[in-house]
């Protein structure tokens, strides 16, 4: 049920009466081979209840189908897909998994960069909108290398590793150039160390709740999660150390410094325990830095890095906007040099250009994140001004850093909410897609990036939809109504 509920997405997005926009996402999931010919349906309330709309628009969705072919349903057996259901394009199983078995995402964050629909507030992708004027700036002063330069930089230009390499020193890890990695973002850098040290079956030890990005990842390469609590301190470092002493994990995976999606931080003492426990057993370990020089006030902590052997990745993406796909891994030489053969193989080497700009981008970033603090704390208070005074029974405390906030629902759900909320215009991303131990299902992750209008208009839209939430859902017509209008 829930890999169903995920992978339908976006479903209710469109225009028309629900029961035909679930209808048609069936279809589609069905004639793309995601649903196979004889699987099993939810049946009508357990489906209904998940996707927090009436029994009746799933029964008339149901119906549509079967008209069509596409299902069966027979008292006793259920619903299922009609054995002939796929059309001829989609009749293999590649079609599901590609043609290596390589699983897609059912992930809503991804889902809703892949199916954008109109009038929808995403507080859902949380990611700078618009590139600053400075990155315009820096691609017009671009000094391109000399004629000799083949343009093919599988670790990175080298003189954009130089001022990342600074500026780990000037942050307390001190290194040289040969310790960077630069990628396409921090999730090739995710992407290219799980390839290195992950083989399928391999426990992969995450935080629950975590960036689902990173489980999708995991997922992909045939790992297997290993969850441990995380909240407003961070990590369980209790829990991170049983667990490593008994499970032995090839990888492990943190948010050490505001936690994507709780904003908490691990504190020192906390920081350097963990560190110590994954050298003890062998862990490689991960720390995820893409946010952590986004503090709301005051300076950022220092980087786990500077108490022992660990991993770094960071971006540029969420530090100045999304569409500057410059991210990177810190790492030991050794480990530096094998992942840059492993990303030769894959593109040899990230886009030189806008490496170039992000070499000038750097040297003036301590002001352009001091301008990009303030806005980020003045759209933080304004959120949860607005989710206090619009919906006082959601519990959304402030985070020290970070841009997003981490609501728990006073009841119910956040996937059936999340459905919900769509059909009102603003799309949120549900607890239950970062935490795998089903123990994130009350809440929701926000953002506050955008500006504080649009955050007023998305509260309120939230507010609509929770007051639907709490109420009956709208039951569509039936009977010889629903007949004339499938006719």
């Amino acid at each position: 049920m829930e890999s169903l509920t995920s992978r339908l997405g976006r479903w209710s997005a469109g225009r028309g009466p629900l029961y035909l926009l679930l209808a048609a996402r069936l279809r589609q999931m069905i004639e793309d081979g995601l649903l196979r010919p004889g699987a099993a349906l939810p049946p009508d309330r357990t489906l209904a209840t998940a996707l927090a709309v009436g029994r009746s628009t799933v029964v008339a969705a149901y119906e549509t189908l079967r008209q069509e072919g596409k299902i069966t349903r027979r008292q006793g057996s259920g619903t299922r897909v009609a054995e002939a259901a796929l059309s001829p394009v989609s009749n293999t199983p590649e079609k599901a998994t590609g043609p290596t078995g390589v699983r897609d995402t059912s992930n809503p964050l991804f889902l809703h960069l892949l199916e954008p629909a109109h009038d929808i507030i995403m507080l859902s992708c949380a990611a700078p909108a618009g590139p600053p004027p400075q990155l315009v700036d820096a691609y017009r002063s671009l000094a391109f290398p000399s004629d000799a330069d083949l343009g093919y930089h599988p670790a990175g230009v080298p003189a954009l590793r130089e001022e990342i390499a600074a500026r780990f020193t000037a942050r307390g890890v001190a290194i040289g150039p040969e310790h960077i990695l630069v990628t396409t973002g921090a999730q090739q850098a995710l992407s290219l160390l799980t390839r290195h040290f992950v083989t399928p079956g391999d426990s992969v030890l995450v935080e629950a709740p975590t960036y689902a990005g990173a489980l999708d990842v995991f997922r992909e390469a045939a790992g297997v999660p290993l969850p441990v609590p995380a909240g407003a301190d961070g990590i369980d470092v209790t829990a991170a150390e049983r667990a490593m002493a008994a499970e032995r994990p090839a990888l492990g995976y943190v948010i050490s410094c505001f936690h994507n999606p709780t904003g908490g931080v691990l504190p020192p003492l906390a920081g350097r325990r963990l560190v110590e426990a994954a050298r003890r057993y062998g862990v490689p370990l991960i720390d995820d830095e893409v946010l952590a020089e986004l503090p709301l006030s005051g300076p950022a902590p220092r980087p786990l890095a500077t108490f022992g052997d660990v991993i770094s990745i960071g971006s540029l993406s969420k530090l100045l906007w999304g569409g500057l796909r410059i991210g990177w891994v810190r790492g030991e030489a050794g480990l530096i040099s094998r992942l840059s053969r492993l990303k030769a193989l894959h593109d040899l080497g990230s886009d030189v250009p806008t490496q170039l700009a992000a070499v000038r981008l750097l040297t003036d970033l301590d002001e352009l994140l001091s301008t990009r603090r303030a806005r980020l704390r003045t759209c933080h208070d304004h959120l949860r001004a607005e989710l206090e005074r619009l919906l006082p029974s959601w519990h959304c405390p402030p985070v020290p850093g970070g841009q997003t906030l981490w609501a728990r629902l006073p009841h119910g759900d956040g996937t059936s909410f999340a459905q919900l909320a769509l059909r009102h215009g603003v799309a949120v991303l549900p607890g239950a897609a970062l935490d795998i131990t089903g123990h994130s299902n009350a809440y929701l992750r926000l953002h506050f990036l955008h500006e504080p209008a649009v955050l007023t208009q998305a509260v309120e839209r939230l507010a609509h939809a929770w007051h639907a939430y709490r109420t009956a859902p709208p039951q569509p017509r039936t009977g010889a109504a629903l007949n004339a209008i499938v006719v």
